[in-house]
């Protein structure tokens, strides 16, 4: 292995691993973990990057593509113990199906732009779908390895393209409007009913929401992002004056509170 002095190369980070995870001498924390004690933190890494991309911070994306990077190394080597697979498999899988998925790039196939690009790519993993459950003896459907594992609002949006692409959608966003509007008054109607009624419609209002910003081309998840980010600014704002008069916000009214939630808004409409 490099000298902590050189620089580390991938191999020395897969024997990092291999390191950590000996049972004769490696980190206790590491030897304890699995597959399913792993995940989350490789999903939190995965929304660590995007954060450090929205910050526009090169070198907090530098560190958290490291970290990320580290989730992949974790998960082959816990792979590579049982003989399942090892990272070498992981790197032949993704260039084995990168050169197949673009043939205008590693064949003579022509592509004329990005969206024919995309169509054929699309293409391609519905084949490769439908030949999978074909294989294990399913009916294939539309809807298959949309991960159930991926947050609510951007696995919605992912069933809803799938959907879309098979003719299952509205034509227009006023359909989904009124189907909103539908959604809003059967949440109000379960409101004297069972809470689980009400988590129900609830969920079908969001789902249909997130159908019209699908629709308008919005990406609810940055979107949704944004809102809480705005969100975050006026409330601090708020406190910070609150704080000034010597107060805390649950020392305030909410006449209050919404009359400093609108001078934080007026504050930033003249700052922009």
């Amino acid at each position: 292995m490099s000298s902590p002095q050189s620089r580390y190369s991938l191999d020395d980070l897969l024997a990092i691993m291999a390191r950590l995870r000996d049972p004769a001498g490696g980190c206790p924390w590491d030897l304890e973990q699995s597959f399913a004690t792993i995940a989350p933190h490789t999903i939190e890494e995965a929304y660590e990057v995007a954060d450090a991309i929205a910050e526009g911070d090169m070198a907090h994306l530098c560190e958290e593509l490291g970290d990320l990077l580290l989730q992949v190394v974790f998960h082959a080597q816990m792979a590579a113990e049982m003989g399942a697979f090892d990272f070498a498999d992981v790197v032949q899988a993704i260039a084995a199906k990168m050169v197949k998925r673009h043939p205008h790039v590693f064949a003579d196939a022509s592509i004329d732009d990005a969206d024919a690009q995309t169509a054929a790519w699309e293409a391609q993993k519905a084949a490769e779908r439908e030949a999978a459950a074909r294989a294990a003896g399913r009916v294939p459907s539309a809807l298959d390895d949309v991960a159930r594992g991926l947050p609510a609002l951007i696995r919605a949006i992912k069933l809803q393209k799938r959907a879309a692409r098979v003719g299952f959608d509205w034509s227009e966003a006023g359909e989904i409007l009124a189907k909103i509007r539908e959604e809003l008054d059967e949440v109000e109607d379960a409101l004297p009913r069972s809470p689980e009624r009400v988590r129900e419609e609830v969920g079908d209002l969001l789902f249909a929401v997130t159908n019209l910003a699908r629709r308008l081309d919005v990406e609810p998840e940055t979107a949704l992002a944004d809102a809480n980010r705005k969100f975050e600014r006026r409330f601090r704002h708020m406190e910070a004056a609150l704080d000034a008069e010597g107060r805390a916000p649950q020392d305030a009214d909410l006449a209050d509170l919404d009359a400093l939630w609108d001078a934080a808004k007026a504050a930033e409409a003249q700052a922009g």
